[in-house]
């Protein structure tokens, strides 16, 4: 993939900018955006001329279609700064492959390779003084599409909107982590867009996460819808178990979204020597290694929260606390990671793309 730009992209700078009155030491996660916004309409069979201008809100038909039918899918990604003050991003070739895979699921236009890369890119060289140095801090990058076609009758719209939008970000999630093991609440099924990066996905998850926020958790662990014994995901991110030596996590499917973060890791692991296997781990397995003491680690992983340990489980009433071990996987991993992201370790993987 090039990063060479080739777009012809109308660009409308702002007058002026709101970032000397962002206090970046003291940020909510995805509550401040830059000053300037892409948008990519599709209408009439074609993807029409790019143009970045001032963020602002748009109008839109009360009709459109992702009111109605709930045609919105995004992606998560970020841009870092090294110490040279060069802006990096971190395998957007694959987020641009997922984003269209998403949007085939949802009977979406594909987005062309230059309006998402080439437009990000652009974007990124406007507004590259929100992308601030030094580890954690990072620019959070959501591209999106929606259905703005009018009319309430229930098929596809036949226009859309694609967009990017930028968010100066530090640590998605704070403090200790705790999750409960869905028992009745699904986070997808089997036929479903589960592993889509689809708006409704979300928006599912909100009342039964609310249901465990009242019970003291802050994240559920899902498992599949049919039988409610395979862990499969923690809340919005790929998730992860360590027992004994050996590091384990699900398996891609209809249910599983392919994590960008989550792959990088196995990948990783692998490299570090830490035995990995990628398959289907059940409730009864986990619940049994918390009780002989074989279970050293649980932690998501993640665009926005990058790794996330979890101290503690709950499955049926009852509450298992995980051991604070020393050399922890997931501690390494996220360094490991880290470091290539912000060019302070060799990327051997050829994972990060300068702007």
């Amino acid at each position: 993939m090039s990063l060479k730009s080739t777009l012809e992209i109308d660009i409308v700078k702002a007058t002026s900018s709101k970032i000397d009155s962002v206090d970046f030491e003291n940020l909510l996660f995805g509550n401040i955006f830059t000053d300037h916004m892409l948008i990519c309409d599709f209408k009439e069979g074609a993807w029409q001329k790019p143009i970045i201008k001032p963020y602002e809100p748009f109008m839109i038909d009360p009709s459109a279609k992702v009111f109605h039918y709930g045609q919105a899918i995004f992606e998560g990604m970020k841009a870092y700064k090294d110490e040279n003050d060069a802006v990096w991003l971190f395998r957007p070739d694959e987020n641009f492959a997922r984003f269209n895979k998403s949007a085939v699921r949802m009977a979406m236009p594909e987005v062309p390779e230059d309006v998402f890369i080439d437009g990000l890119k652009t974007i990124l060289e406007i507004d590259k003084e929100w992308v601030k140095k030094g580890l954690g801090n990072t620019l959070y990058i959501r591209p999106f599409m929606i259905a703005i076609g009018s009319g309430v009758i229930a098929q596809p719209s036949t226009q859309y909107r694609f967009m990017i939008i930028l968010s100066p970000a530090k640590s998605y999630y704070s403090g200790e982590v705790k999750v409960i093991i869905a028992e009745h609440y699904s986070r997808a099924a089997n036929g479903g867009i589960g592993a889509a990066k689809a708006a409704g996905n979300y928006s599912a998850q909100f009342y039964p996460t609310k249901l465990a926020n009242a019970k003291g958790f802050q994240q559920i662990i899902w498992t599949d819808d049919a039988t409610h014994t395979k862990l499969e995901e923690a809340g919005t991110m790929n998730v992860f178990f360590r027992i004994n030596d050996t590091l384990y996590t699900a398996p891609t499917s209809e249910r599983i979204l392919d994590g960008v973060t989550r792959k990088s890791l196995i990948d990783l692991a692998k490299r570090d020597g830490i035995n990995v296997e990628v398959r289907s781990v059940l409730v009864e397995e986990l619940v049994n290694a918390a009780k002989d003491g074989s279970l050293k680690e649980i932690f998501g992983a993640g665009t926005a929260a990058v790794v996330s340990p979890i101290v503690a489980f709950s499955y049926q009433g009852t509450e298992y606390q995980l051991p604070k071990v020393e050399n922890s996987f997931a501690q390494q991993l996220k360094e490991d990671l880290t470091k290539i992201q912000y060019k302070l370790a060799e990327d051997t993987f050829g994972w990060t793309v300068k702007v």
